[in-house]
């Protein structure tokens, strides 16, 4: 059995999307934490992104108190991943930028604030249905073949041969035993625009062997000597026809390559993450549901579990609680949607105030990866709680 996770570098044109709306977040954040935010009075954003032929345009909804200059966000955005000049697929300071950002419902901001809403607390900034997973394949309670790609990505995102351009992306293929163990890696597959500007002649033939050595060194305990390496299969990728150059570029089309890679059981919720403020569910309930797979995994509860989440827009507490074990659980999932009620706080307030969600650093990483950094939702600090409640303890 094969089973096979896809990632990309920050400077696909998708992610430089998720990147912009994030980092304006995070502006907004840093000036409105200037004048004494909190999450009863936070600002509310929910931003899309998009970017082709050099062109970026900025849309959504915001209801904030500070000013941010949002082109200067998307020009320092781009810049910052390393896109400086057309012949790269995008150039920063040239670029196009329209800002179509409009005020926030003020229907939509009744509902999350705790001062106006009907409840008298923050509610959910929509509905919707989320998911979270964990399992017991990596040290990191991720599934090898997201963990080993994404650690490929930010290898390739730190090569200094200026050759490799920002855009790229990959795919890493993990054998399985007939119990579903992880034994191998099988194939490597690796995309990366080349700066043909850079290239002499006689650094033509370097080129695929130092992305295979990159590769091969970060997943070095993984592959064997029968392990393939593919490396732009088309036979040549320029870095003048990538990023927006080539391909659009849109916020959260890169959800199945930011959660868990395509991992059968790892399902996906309904909307994007990072260019939402946090009492949007799809963004802090994204990490609330993995936060509780991976204390149930943590503490041996099951081996592989799955958590959906759903929410009505201006309630605080999710309207249900599903728990999938696999068949791993050594408690039945129905318990254990019941104890998760009472362990854990997964109100958009909770959430914020538990996670850090209002740290503007916490955004600007977020675009890059979900999981995969010391985030306060990949703690297992509530594992001797869950055991007490499931009586295992």
């Amino acid at each position: 059995m094969q089973i096979t996770s896809e990632s990309v570098k920050v400077g696909h044109p998708d992610i430089v999307c998720d990147s912009i709306a994030a980092n304006i977040i995070a502006e907004i954040l840093k000036e409105e934490r200037k004048i004494g935010m909190t999450v009863d009075n936070m600002p509310h954003c929910g931003i899309e992104v998009f970017l082709g032929k050099g062109f970026c345009v900025v849309g959504g909804e915001i209801a904030t108190r500070v000013y941010v200059d949002i082109e200067k966000c998307v020009r320092d955005t781009a810049i910052s991943i390393g896109y400086t000049e057309a012949s790269l697929g995008l150039n920063g300071t040239a670029m196009g930028v329209l800002n179509a950002i409009i005020p926030q419902s003020p229907d939509i901001n009744i509902g999350t604030r705790a001062d106006l809403g009907k409840y008298k607390e923050i509610g959910a900034g929509d509905q919707g249905i989320i998911y979270g997973f964990a399992c017991n394949e990596t040290p990191e309670l991720l599934p090898l073949p997201y963990v080993l790609v994404n650690r490929m990505m930010r290898a390739f995102e730190s090569i200094e041969n200026p050759v490799f351009a920002p855009d790229g992306k990959g795919q890493v293929t993990v054998d399985y035993d007939e119990r579903g163990v992880p034994k191998r890696v099988a194939t490597v597959l690796m995309s990366n625009a080349i700066d043909y500007r850079k290239v002499t002649e006689r650094m033509k033939a370097h080129i695929e062997p130092e992305a295979k050595q990159a590769a091969m060194d970060c997943l070095n305990e993984w592959v064997d000597k029968d392990t393939k390496f593919l490396f732009n299969p088309t036979g040549e990728w320029q870095a003048v026809n990538s990023c927006s150059a080539a391909d659009s570029g849109v916020t959260g089309r890169k959800l199945v390559v930011q959660f868990y890679g395509g991992y059968p059981g790892a399902q996906l919720g309904g909307g994007s993450v990072v260019n939402k403020s946090p009492e949007k569910v799809d963004c802090s309930a994204a990490f609330g549901a993995r936060y509780v797979a991976k204390n149930i995994v943590a503490a041996g509860l099951a081996n592989k579990c799955s958590i959906q989440l759903a929410y009505a827009i201006g309630l605080a507490r999710p309207l249900s609680v599903y728990v999938n074990s696999f068949g791993t659980g050594s408690i039945p999932d129905d318990k254990l949607s019941k104890i998760i009620k009472d362990v854990f706080d997964l109100t958009p307030r909770g959430m914020i105030e538990g996670f850090n969600l209002l740290n503007d650093d916490v955004y600007r990483k977020l675009p890059k990866t979900f999981f995969l950094e010391p985030y306060a939702w990949e703690k297992t600090d509530k594992v001797n709680a869950l055991k007490k409640a499931a009586g295992v303890a």
